[in-house]
């Protein structure tokens, strides 16, 4: 598509935007002394410039971490371990909400924080519970801002980055757009740690076919992310269909220079077909707890056809895993093909590899299921 075009469909995706997920990095908003309170002051300020204008606006944000530290620096303490990480969080997290709440209520802005775990999107039940509190906030026009309740997660069911919280967000609250901001200007052609003639990418049309792993090496020293996790969070966004604009957090007006028309940053447009609410629920509120390996025929039926995954064409099983359990779809290459729910348990399906359906019933006693994983219960190229 010509970069007129490009230019063409981001405005009008701003134009028609109503609902916006915003995320901002520790990079942005920290500085070897903690939290920037100018950094806090202007983005509370932009941010209130779109809300004023009917903007419906979810805040992800990192710092507590950060922030707990520069805190923990004064008192000379040590941190050595993941304990010791949760309680950098509970020690910055106050600080982080308190600077955030008085730089709102300056530009008379209601707030609420948010704090989420993995736990909390794995489980149905307390997945609506976060959608309906999101949603009553929202209607009364409060800006809700999120961050991972690293304090009681289990280090396993760590996000690791609030890019991936975020890419969860857009989901859960339906947004039309999608911007990280980040202490680059956009997504380079080359990885600007190795190259300095690196040039920002104006548009990834693309993004499902970019070479992520290839790009991105490297990370900020104030995050856990980098870029690699920041592209990561746009195609998954862009797979339930919305857009995203990565760009400069620490640039001058940025957001309301955006919203204005003026082309920053790096704009990833959502895929032509999203896909179900369901199936990406399925797929990233979840960890895979194993993988199935496919032959070469499998892999075609599934990912060229639309088929489901039957026990002929699988020949190895990694992990153990009961009934439900989400597991990861491998190609011979040993490359992640999809994700998808199992409908055999590890032990069983030892058993039945290789085989036709037919022969399941006499190798079990029983054969409640034809295929290993139903394509309802399939996703394909998982950004995971």
């Amino acid at each position: 598509m010509p970069m007129e075009n490009h230019d063409a469909q981001r405005r009008e995706i701003i134009r028609n935007t109503k609902r916006v997920v915003i995320k901002v990095g520790s990079a942005v908003l920290t500085s070897e002394q903690g939290v920037d309170l100018r950094v806090i002051s202007r983005l509370a300020d932009q941010i209130a410039c779109l809300h004023d204008k009917g903007l419906a606006v979810v805040l992800v944000s990192s710092g507590a971490v950060a922030s707990g530290k520069a805190r923990l620096i004064e008192q000379r303490l040590d941190v050595n371990g993941f304990p010791e990480y949760q309680a950098l969080s509970a020690l910055g997290q106050s600080r982080l909400m308190r600077e955030y709440d008085d730089a709102f209520r300056r530009f008379g802005k209601l707030t609420a924080q948010i704090l989420l775990t993995r736990d909390d999107f794995k489980h149905r039940s307390r997945f609506l519970n976060a959608l309906n509190t999101m949603r009553q906030l929202l209607d009364w026009s409060v800006i809700p801002i999120v961050n991972e309740n690293d304090t009681v997660c289990f280090q396993h069911l760590h996000f690791g980055d609030n890019d991936y919280l975020a890419s969860l967000m857009v989901s859960l609250v339906n947004a039309d757009l999608f911007i990280n901001l980040t202490s680059a200007r956009g997504v380079c052609d080359v990885n600007p740690l190795q190259d300095p003639n690196a040039k920002v990418l104006p548009v990834i049309e693309d993004i499902a076919s970019l070479d992520i792993d290839n790009l991105c090496k490297g990370k900020t020293s104030a995050g856990s992310g980098g870029m690699h996790s920041k592209l990561m969070a746009a195609r998954r966004a862009a797979q339930i269909g919305a857009a995203t604009i990565i760009m400069a957090g620490r640039e001058p007006h940025a957001l309301e220079r955006v919203f204005n028309g003026e082309a920053l940053g790096t704009f990833i447009p959502a895929e032509s077909k999203s896909v179900s609410q369901r199936k990406f629920w399925m797929a990233y509120h979840d960890t895979p707890e194993g993988a199935l390996s496919l032959d070469a025929g499998a892999v075609r039926a599934v990912a060229e056809r639309g088929k489901s995954l039957l026990p002929a064409g699988v020949n190895r099983v990694e992990g153990t895993f009961e009934v439900g359990a989400l597991v990861r779809l491998l190609g011979p290459d040993g490359d992640t093909i999809g994700v998808g729910l199992t409908n055999y348990d590890s032990e069983d399906l030892a058993k039945i590899l290789g085989r036709q359906t037919r022969d399941i019933e006499s190798l079990l006693g029983a054969c409640p299921y034809a295929e290993i994983v139903h394509r309802d219960n399939l996703l394909l190229d998982p950004a995971i």
